[in-house]
């Protein structure tokens, strides 16, 4: 699946009630496809391709772990604890994504 259609797949996931209080960016590197960011500020969510230049979080993996992750077949905690995404910065925000993001 290419980063594009998973773009895609995370704006018609997001959940507007579980963003009311976040302004947060958070930087997703793809090592074997292109590099995205979502930004979610007042209770709405947009991505964009290439690098943001101050994301609370960055989050490093593959397309297959990203892929897994969105579908819902892994979990993004498991994924990290298993060495297959790399997280920098605020970690603790990486926990919320499957609040922020209807998965599966």
């Amino acid at each position: 699946m290419a980063v594009a259609q998973i773009m895609e797949q995370m704006q018609s996931a997001f959940v507007a009630d579980e963003a009311e209080d976040l302004e947060a960016t958070f930087q997703f590197c793809i090592s074997d496809d292109d590099d995205f960011y979502v930004t979610i500020d007042n209770a709405t969510c947009a991505s964009s391709l290439g690098n943001h230049d101050d994301p609370e979080i960055t989050m490093s993996m593959d397309s297959e772990t990203l892929a897994e992750i969105v579908s819902g077949e892994l979990d993004g905690m498991a994924a990290f604890m298993g060495g297959r995404l790399q997280a920098e910065g605020d970690v603790m925000l990486g926990t919320r994504l499957s609040q922020l993001f209807k998965m599966g």
